[in-house]
């Protein structure tokens, strides 16, 4: 069964738009494990336009009083990289990170050999000083994307699902997606590595994932926030846990 990894980036997102102290981050972590999460994604940025660093160990005590695992989404700046080997979560996801981005837009340019340097440096640094901790890489589903990522030594992939939750929502044939993903996850899961996804999922958009049975874990945040203004956000997390699990 598919995991989900709830990330709550836009938790925070209204807490900065005003500058309070609320919603706070921790009842936020509580009510998504009460309802059955299985992994709380956070997305460090550069520009700290939602969460702040202040968050991290807050989130990942959280994390570790329900036994489950933390995913620090970051890029490769220094000092996120320094943070992350401090606080040792149990997953590191890398991201590319522009700042003028609303979000993140694509995945990483793992043909670009400056990228590739970046990423072997980065990945070496957080492998000598928390070398318990995961990586995955947040890359696109094209085969050389794909070939490239098998040269790093991490534990997982997570593909970027953007394009393919835009055109589910414009009712777009979405056939090339799944051919691509299942192209993907027959290299990946051949290297033993872990197949994620994220980026835009919806619970209507996730479906057609689900039923293909190729992804383990599935990190889903902006939806879940926009939806939990209606009905709450145990209700949602425990609704989305279901379908991603094939129970609903």
């Amino acid at each position: 069964m598919s995991r989900l990894g709830v990330n709550i980036d836009h938790v925070a997102t209204l807490r900065q738009q005003r500058g309070e102290h609320y919603p706070s981050m921790q009842r936020a972590s509580e009510l998504v494990f009460e309802a059955g999460a299985e992994q709380i994604t956070i997305h460090l940025r550069e520009d700290r336009r939602h969460i702040q660093d202040a968050d991290v160990p807050i989130v990942h005590e959280v994390c570790r009083k329900f036994g489950k695992p933390l995913n620090l989404e970051m890029g490769c700046a220094p000092e996120i990289i320094k943070l992350a080997c401090k606080q040792k979560p149990e997953w590191v996801c890398l991201v590319p990170e522009k700042r003028e981005e609303r979000t993140t837009e694509g995945g990483l340019a793992l043909t670009d050999k400056a990228v590739f340097k970046r990423l072997s440096d980065a990945i070496n640094e957080l492998k000598q000083h928390t070398p318990q901790t995961k990586i995955s890489l947040f890359i696109e589903a094209h085969a050389e994307t794909i070939d490239a990522s098998l040269k790093l030594p991490v534990h997982a992939v997570e593909i970027h699902t953007g394009d393919y939750a835009k055109d589910f929502l414009e009712n777009k044939d979405l056939s090339k997606y799944l051919h691509l993903y299942q192209a993907a996850h027959k290299k990946i899961h051949a290297a033993g590595r872990g197949f994620h996804a994220g980026h835009g999922l919806t619970d209507q958009s996730v479906r057609p994932l689900v039923k293909l049975g190729i992804f383990e874990e599935y990190n889903i945040g902006h939806w879940i926030v926009c939806e939990a203004v209606f009905k709450g956000l145990g209700p949602v997390v425990r609704e989305l846990r279901m379908i991603c699990r094939g129970e609903a």
